[in-house]
């Protein structure tokens, strides 16, 4: 019997010596269709491009020119912007809950752009980057959270629940893993209607206890779906340390061979390591291999959300430690080596997504807030659950106008 522990806790030194390190360009990139043997040494390394330098080094160094990465660079620094504007709307009390992904920016922008328009996308609550890959304005996303007129929820969904139709982002869910499922049979359904459109699904390291992750696996490798599952490993599932769902002994990623696909872990803060996995998983889905497993390895470096003080389970700035470093300044360092980036341009860029924020979030409130409306109609409760309203509700909905009526 044993019950893992954390390696540091307040009061104490932070502690990565757990973490198990790859040097850039060492890990071997192998064939797209490759056996699923031949990829079994890439579930316990960890695929790096960026050296300590800036450097890309190896074979997985995607082919991505200098407008593209720093499209990617803009993106990151944009989620970070509207996750610093959106933590200060709740604490000013504009709205009630919200969930930041400090750290942890190249794996919804890199995944994202990695991706056809086609694929679809089943996120969970700290992939905001993945509207900012597909480009929905951020005035939607803070009406979500302010639930007034223009939320795309109506109001029915807690504030970071967002949707997109129109691009192919399915609906979070605050059910934790029930997004894994619903990739996998969304991708047998593309596979069946002949199409190449494969799904993508994220979840937490820790949500990987949950058995409907193991379900999904399983049908995802017997029925070969097109699809992608990825594996957030930040450390921490809010309080609950990584190794009590599994990762003490062995990467999440190894859980993939043994599923009989390919496991890929991968260094979540290098944003050309993550692009070029996933551009490689993509291939292979997309062109009848079947699903693969990446594991993402990155920090959660806030809190898990605004109802979270990490101070009291965690040894004090633990991020600042992290040997994977910070995603964006990874991907800056990198583009001022090649010098098609500078501090100067940087700087100026962060001041212009800040005030870009303001902007929007005055827009925004423009359109009603929680407490101040405006908001939907009472009777529109009635729209949205069936395509054609049962007579019982038709007779309740008509019963609630006349009440209102009177009032």
């Amino acid at each position: 019997m044993r019950v893992p522990g954390a390696p540091a806790r307040p009061g104490e030194q932070p502690d990565f010596s757990y973490l198990r390190l790859t040097d850039a360009g060492v890990a071997p990139r192998p064939a797209v269709d490759a056996a699923v043997a031949d990829t079994e040494g890439l579930s316990r390394q960890l695929v790096r491009v960026l050296d300590e330098d800036g450097a890309a080094r190896g074979d997985w160094a995607p082919d991505l020119s200098t407008e593209q990465l720093t499209h990617g660079l803009r993106l990151m620094l944009g989620v970070r912007a509207f996750d610093d504007r959106m933590l200060k709307a709740q604490r000013q009390g504009k709205i009630s809950f919200y969930v930041q992904s400090r750290g942890e920016e190249a794996v919804s922008v890199a995944q994202g752009l990695a991706l056809r328009t086609g694929d679809m996308l089943f996120p969970t609550y700290r992939n905001q980057g993945l509207y900012f890959a597909r480009e929905r304005p951020v005035v939607d996303l803070m009406c979500q959270c302010l639930s007034n007129a223009r939320d795309m929820c109506r109001g029915r969904q807690l504030p970071i629940m967002y949707h997109w139709k129109e691009k192919n982002i399915f609906s979070i869910s605050g059910n934790l893993t029930t997004q894994v499922p619903q990739a996998v049979g969304w991708a047998m359904a593309s596979a069946i209607k002949g199409e190449d459109h494969i799904a993508v699904t994220w979840t937490g390291e820790g949500s990987t206890a949950e058995s409907d992750y193991h379900n999904a696996l399983t049908f995802a490798n017997v029925y070969q779906a097109p699809c992608i599952i990825n594996v957030v490993n930040n450390q921490w599932a809010i309080s609950t340390f990584q190794g009590i769902a599994g990762g003490q002994d062995s990467p999440f990623a190894a859980r993939g061979p043994g599923y009989g696909m390919p496991g890929i872990r991968v260094d979540g803060n290098d944003y050309l390591a993550v692009y070029a996995v996933t551009e490689w998983a993509a291939q292979r889905a997309r062109s009848g291999g079947g699903p693969s497993l990446i594991e993402l390895v990155t920090y959660r470096a806030s809190a898990h959300s605004t109802s979270d003080d990490p101070s009291r389970y965690r040894a004090k700035d633990e991020h600042k430690h992290f040997p994977l470093g910070d995603p964006i300044e990874r991907l800056k360092t990198h583009l001022v080596a090649q010098g098609a980036w500078s501090q100067k341009e940087h700087d100026e860029l962060i001041a212009e997504l800040d005030d870009r924020m303001s902007a929007s979030w005055q827009e925004a409130l423009s359109y009603g807030t929680t407490e101040e409306g405006s908001s939907f109609a009472v009777d529109s409760m009635f729209d949205d659950v069936y395509k054609d309203i049962p007579d019982h509700l038709v007779a309740q909905r008509e019963k609630l106008k006349r009440q209102l009526q009177k009032q």
